[in-house]
């Protein structure tokens, strides 16, 4: 049977926090290629205004956000087009993800500075397409009850939770055995510790499969990135860690897969190109055709599955722990993480000091079972200043010629 795909009464209203980075202009791709089924009301960038005023031209929003206040007045307002009303600050944020014609909230925003938003597109009952993992790594239970309590939807972006949601549609949690996220090893895969000692930011940010922004990409490399991702995928599915597993595949065509308790394995493949799980979240359940490219059977030779090494990746050890834990450690893991990866960009710290200096700051901290937000967001603070005191300490890497 053929079915054809009509067209939509009107276009699903998007809100895009983050714009402007790799997932923000991905999906902004997403919404050019199809037009008769989504609109972009609304974006959100930190500060880069330039870029962000080029969007506007572009897609012509009703609203465009500058949180960064001062990259706000620096802005110049006439490079932006009279259609779109340019705010400023965090709250602007919140406006407009509260505005009731905007249907999906993209959040992704990079890092826990994008809980805010994603907080609030909750609160207004908004469905949110969630890129920003940290939101769950931070948050947990306390946003996802948020979500349950206002009817508010949570979609997952990254591409292994997207995959996961997919084979799960139709399936209840007593018929899970395990969920297995697929990791693309980074571009340090099959090397020990030793090898990894005077590793440069240049190389750590030379990821051989997808293409991320900086901070992403380090915590690839570290497998920090899919440490994250079994914290968000314990909250997002509802699962104990003990039911989450991961393996590496370095093609990043499998991007996760579930394993039944009847002994079934369902797994999505596609090419590893984000627009996919993009487009997924914003048109969910609908499946129209898109600007992502098909898998080629006659060109796939292979596909590879590797066990991770977590001496050599220490950090998906910690993921594993946090998930298991919840409570506050994972506001303070990733709080941690994140400064430790601008450590290391900087040449502060060295490639395996960001997992050290994670453990030392998660092991110092008040543990709390059920803190409130503003403990959680008080814990983000001071693990930030915890890495800033341990960096001290440590031997100065000498920058790169």
């Amino acid at each position: 049977m053929v079915h054809t795909h009509p067209r939509p009464a009107r276009p699903r209203r998007v809100a895009v926090l983050g714009s402007t980075g790799s997932v923000g202009t991905s999906a902004l791709d997403v919404i050019r290629h199809l037009p008769d089924h989504l609109e972009l009301v609304g974006v959100a960038a930190h500060s880069k205004w330039e870029q962000l005023a080029e969007q506007c031209h572009a897609f012509k929003p009703r609203v465009a956000v500058l949180i960064d206040e001062s990259a706000f007045e620096r802005a110049d307002r006439s490079a932006f087009p009279p259609e779109t009303q340019l705010l400023g600050g965090p709250d602007a944020v919140q406006r407009l993800v509260s505005e009731p014609d905007v249907d999906v909230v993209l959040s992704a925003v990079v890092g826990a500075a994008g809980l805010s938003g994603t907080w609030a597109a909750l609160d207004a009952g908004k469905t949110v397409a969630l890129a920003n993992k940290e939101t769950l790594v931070v948050g947990g239970s306390l946003v996802t009850e948020l979500a349950a309590k206002r009817g508010a939807k949570l979609l997952p972006v990254d591409s292994e939770h997207s995959a996961v949601f997919q084979a799960l549609t139709g399936h209840a949690a007593a018929d899970v055995d395990r969920v297995v996220l697929t990791a693309s090893g980074g571009p340090f895969r099959g090397k020990k510790t030793a090898d990894l000692a005077a590793v440069t930011p240049q190389q750590a940010l030379k990821h051989p499969t997808w293409q991320m922004g900086p901070k992403i990409t380090v915590d690839s490399a570290t497998l920090m990135n899919k440490a994250l991702e079994v914290i968000e995928a314990r909250w997002l599915f509802d699962l104990p860690a003990e039911k989450i597993a991961v393996i590496v595949h370095p093609e990043s065509v499998v991007h996760s897969f579930v394993e039944f308790a009847d002994g079934s394995v369902l797994a999505q493949l596609s090419p590893p190109d984000m627009r996919l799980p993009i487009q997924l979240a914003f048109l969910h359940p609908l499946r129209v055709p898109g600007p992502t490219k098909r898998l080629d059977w006659r060109t796939l030779s292979a596909l590879t599955f590797e066990q991770p090494d977590p001496e050599t990746f220490p950090a998906l050890t910690l993921g594993f722990e946090v998930a298991a834990r919840g409570g506050t450690c994972g506001a303070v893991l990733n709080a941690a993480n994140e400064a430790a990866v601008a450590g290391f960009l900087t040449n502060t710290i060295a490639f395996t000091d960001i997992a050290r200096c994670c453990r030392a700051v998660l092991d110092a901290h008040d543990f709390d079972p059920r803190p409130t937000l503003e403990r959680l967001l008080a814990l983000d603070r001071w693990a930030r200043q915890e890495v800033a005191s341990w960096t001290r300490t440590r031997t100065p890497v000498a920058p790169c010629p």
